[in-house]
């Protein structure tokens, strides 16, 4: 997949030398998923449902609406990609080149500042792993998607694929045929988790797919956070991440899932994320788009237990030659159901930004509460947004809000910041950090300050 228009500036755009156990060969068959399923010692059940995906992928068409994935060639994929013989849980342990890397994106320091645990994936598989005793205590399972199938195997194949059926989509199709990696989580009954769970994604290799699989599940009254971050250097040729995160809220849990996404902009980043929420459950998505040059993903809470809430507070930020196509999926199953969808989206230098959400609520769903805004900013003429708003309601009982809005930087204030000798881009960056605070505010503080120096480096045409 040829990918041109590269500015060699993005901050995690090095890579380090491939020093691999195992590469497949490129493209994808029969004996490729069959090879992943053996090396990974699977059980049976899994190279069945590995198989059975894979056999839909093959009949399912690209999707014709959204971003142009024209020049995708599956065939010129490397699908798994083995660095190292043995998870690690100590940092000292991992061959140098990782270590190298993940030291060059702050993940042990990260480690020692407040999180609760780490893991992190180098491209088909997760190599570094780090729990608090405290979670252990508590039975709390935090691990990676391999070592929750071989030590937890009748969690996993309760609720793996459940959520999101292979045959939901294309690339869940795909995912379901080659996933590696991805994060195992698993919080008892009345549970809370008080910091963060992190994961960290990086492609290192030319032509690679990264398809890493998460399952978290969150029983009755319990809380979790888990962060993921992710990067990749840049390459002339394009890269795939088609990722699946299936998440299951029992009655009265909460769950929140940040995502801060800058991946390089060779990256196609075409991901299926949904939920499941039960009684009186809360589920969060909160979700920012920086890098990558096609986006396609569409956090979804199904709401199927009586008083479920859930929101989805996202940021997309588009620049010279992105399209990022993003939204939410809230969909009303049951009465007195909640959702709220905030999106926030921002086009520079020509980029195209689009918001498609759907609602729907079903005839059961009476009393339900539907919030949607959505904002775009456009920096210049070049720029563009899209918004693709589809409500389906099925029930007169029903609050329904729904607003959007398109503006541009007002000159006003960029005349009153330039009198007080700040100027035009640093200007252009308070202003969008300001139109992105709703979002931001709700990301750990760490977060936030990476996020808005991201966004300035973007408005100064420094990244990407």
């Amino acid at each position: 997949m040829k990918q041109s228009n590269l500015d060699f500036n993005y901050k995690y755009g090095f890579s380090m030398p491939e020093s691999n156990v195992y590469k497949s060969r490129k493209g994808i068959s029969d004996k490729v998923i069959r090879d992943i399923s053996t090396i990974k010692n699977e059980p049976s059940w899994m190279t069945d449902f590995r198989l059975k995906a894979y056999e839909f992928f093959k009949t399912k068409p690209m999707p014709k609406w959204g971003a142009d994935l024209s020049k995708i060639n599956f065939d010129d994929i490397y699908y798994y990609i083995k660095p190292t013989n043995e998870l690690k849980n100590s940092w000292d342990e991992l061959p140098k080149e990782i270590k190298d890397t993940y030291d060059k994106i702050g993940v042990p320091e990260a480690e020692k500042k407040f999180l609760a645990g780490v893991s992190a994936q180098y491209e088909s598989e997760v190599v570094y792993e780090s729990i608090q005793k405290e979670l252990t205590k508590k039975g709390i399972i935090f691990c990676d998607m391999d070592s929750g199938l071989k030590k937890y195997p009748e969690i996993v194949k309760k609720y793996f694929g459940t959520v999101i059926s292979p045959y939901d989509n294309k690339f869940a199709a795909l995912n379901s045929s080659v996933w590696s990696g991805g994060s195992f989580v698993y919080v008892p009954k009345g549970v809370k988790v008080d910091l963060p769970l992190q994961a960290y994604f990086r492609i290192n290799a030319q032509n690679f797919g990264q398809f890493e699989r998460t399952l978290i599940i969150a029983e009755e009254d319990s809380f979790v956070h888990y962060i993921e971050g992710c990067t990749a250097p840049i390459y002339s040729t394009s890269s795939l991440h088609a990722a699946v995160v299936e998440i299951i809220v029992k009655p009265g849990a909460r769950v929140r899932y940040t995502t801060v996404q800058n991946w390089s902009k060779n990256v196609y980043n075409l991901v299926t994320k949904r939920a499941k929420v039960f009684d009186n459950a809360l589920m969060e998505w909160v979700d920012c788009n920086i890098g990558s040059y096609v986006t396609m993903k569409y956090p979804s809470c199904y709401l199927v237990g009586r008083g479920a809430r859930g929101e989805v507070l996202s940021i997309a930020y588009s620049g010279h030659g992105q399209h990022q196509d993003a939204g939410a999926k809230m969909i009303h199953l049951a009465p007195e159901t909640t959702s709220r969808i905030i999106s926030k989206s921002i086009s520079k230098d020509g980029g195209r930004t689009s918001y498609r959400g759907l609602v729907h609520v079903s005839p059961v769903a009476r009393d339900a509460k539907v919030y949607v805004s959505c904002d775009a900013l456009l920096i210049d003429e070049k720029s563009r947004s899209d918004t693709y708003p589809d409500m389906k309601i099925s029930n007169q009982q029903v609050d329904v809000q729904h607003e959007a809005t398109v503006e541009k930087i007002g000159e006003e204030k960029l005349f009153y910041l330039a009198s007080r000798g700040i100027s035009k881009i640093e200007a252009e960056g308070m202003l969008v950090n300001g139109f992105i605070e709703p979002v931001t505010r709700e990301i750990p503080l760490e977060y936030s300050i990476e996020l808005n120096r991201l966004v300035n480096l973007e408005m100064a045409g420094s990244v990407g």
